[in-house]
C-alpha cells in the first residue's frame, strides 16, 4: 500500500485531521486574488522590458522619474510611440508633481530611436495596457465575489443598503477598505502596518471566521510564525521557526517590515527587538504579535486600539531606566531627573 492510499484509509476511518480550508466563497475569493497576483507579475515583466528598451536608446528616462507607469511616464512613451522626439515637447508633458525638472527630464530624452527598440518599447508597452485590462476586470470580479460574501450584522448599525450606497461613492480602495470591514466586522487597517492590501490578503488566505482555530497560539503556529524547536534526549538541537508557505504569514511579514517609522507602541516594539535580534528575527516577532492581535481583534469584535500598550511601555521604560542607573553606578556616576518646568 502506498503512502496517499495508507494516508486516505486513516483519514476515511477519523484518525487524521482534516486540513485547514475555507468556505466555498472564501475560496472563489483566494482564486481570484491568486490570478490577480499573477497578472501584476507579468505586467512587472513587461514594465521591465520597456525599461531595457529605453536604456538600448539610451533614453534614461525610468531613473529621473521614479514610476514610469505613472501619469508622466506613460504620457511621455504614448508620445514617442506617436513620433515624437524633440525633447523639449516631450519634457513638456511632465506633471508639476514630478520632483525632476523640464531640463533633466530633456536630457535624459536625448538618445538614439533605433526602429528595432521602438518596435519592442511598443510591443511591451501595448501588452502592459493589456494586462492592466485584465486586472481591472479581475478587480471588478473580486469585489462581486466580496458583494456576495454575507457575515454577521454589521457593528456600526448601518444596513447593507446603506453600505452599498456609500461604497459607489468611494473610489475602488475606498471600496475595497468598505468591504473588508463589513466582512470582518472591523476595521483592520488601524492596526499600524495592516494596508487595505494586506487585510485583503488575510481575507482571502484564511478568511473572516477564526474560530477553527482554537487559540492565538494555534493560529501562529499554522502560519509558521512562532518557534518550534528540535529537542532530542532533552537537548535543543535547532532553534527556528517552520518553513511553511503561507502567503498570509508572508502579508504579515511585510506589515511588519513597514513598522519600521511607525511612531506607534508596535513600532517601539519592532525597533527594539531589531536592535536585540536583528532585522530578519524582528520581522518574525512583530509579525507574530501581529497575528495575535489580528486573531484576538477578529474573535471578539474589538477595534484596535494603541494605549493598550502603554503598560508595556511603562515596563519597557522603567527596565531602561535600571539598566541606565546600574551602568552609570558601576562608571561612578549618578542619574539625577531633571526636575519639570514651573
Amino acid at each position: 500500500m502506498s503512502d496517499c492510499q495508507w494516508l486516505q484509509f486513516l483519514h476515511s476511518v477519523g484518525l487524521l485531521r482534516a486540513s485547514y480550508r475555507p468556505e466555498q466563497e472564501i475560496c472563489a475569493v483566494r482564486s481570484l486574488l491568486r490570478h490577480r497576483e499573477s497578472l501584476v507579475q507579468m505586467a512587472a515583466t513587461h514594465v521591465h522590458h520597456m525599461q531595457k528598451a529605453l536604456d538600448q536608446m539610451n533614453l534614461p528616462l525610468h531613473h529621473v522619474i521614479s514610476d514610469i507607469t505613472g501619469q508622466t511616464g506613460l504620457m511621455i512613451v504614448d508620445a514617442i510611440l506617436a513620433g515624437e522626439r524633440n525633447p523639449q515637447v516631450l519634457a513638456g508633458l511632465r506633471h508639476a508633481r514630478i520632483k525632476a525638472s523640464e531640463e533633466v527630464i530633456a536630457k535624459s530624452l536625448v538618445g538614439d530611436y533605433r526602429p528595432e527598440h521602438l518596435f519592442t518599447l511598443r510591443q511591451s508597452f501595448a501588452a502592459y495596457r493589456s494586462y492592466q485590462e485584465l486586472i481591472a476586470e479581475c478587480e471588478k470580479e473580486i469585489r462581486h465575489c466580496l458583494d456576495d460574501i454575507h457575515p454577521s450584522p454589521p457593528s456600526d448599525g448601518a444596513t447593507p443598503d446603506e453600505a452599498q450606497s456609500q461604497r459607489h461613492k468611494l473610489s475602488h480602495e475606498g471600496m475595497l477598505h468598505s468591504q473588508l470591514k463589513r466582512i470582518f466586522g472591523i476595521d483592520l487597517t488601524k492596526i499600524p502596518g495592516i494596508r487595505v492590501g494586506i487585510a485583503q490578503t488575510l481575507l482571502g488566505e484564511i478568511g473572516p471566521n477564526f474560530t477553527k482555530f482554537r487559540s492565538a497560539s494555534a493560529f501562529a503556529s499554522w502560519m509558521g510564525l512562532c518557534p518550534d524547536n528540535e529537542i532530542s534526549g532533552g537537548k535543543v538541537l535547532w532553534v527556528g521557526t517552520r518553513k511553511v508557505n503561507c502567503r498570509a504569514a508572508t502579508a504579515l511579514r511585510m506589515a511588519a517590515q513597514s513598522l519600521h517609522h511607525s511612531k506607534s507602541a508596535l513600532g517601539d516594539f519592532y525597533r527594539r527587538m531589531r536592535a536585540k535580534l536583528g532585522a530578519p528575527k524582528a520581522i518574525t516577532a512583530a509579525a507574530h504579535k501581529l497575528a495575535r492581535i489580528i486573531f484576538q481583534l477578529i474573535t471578539t469584535r474589538q477595534e484596535f486600539d494603541d494605549s493598550r500598550f502603554a503598560a508595556d511601555q511603562l515596563r519597557h521604560q522603567k527596565r531602561q531606566e535600571i539598566k541606565l542607573r546600574a551602568q552609570a553606578k558601576a562608571m561612578g556616576f549618578e542619574l539625577i531627573p531633571l526636575q519639570p518646568a514651573a
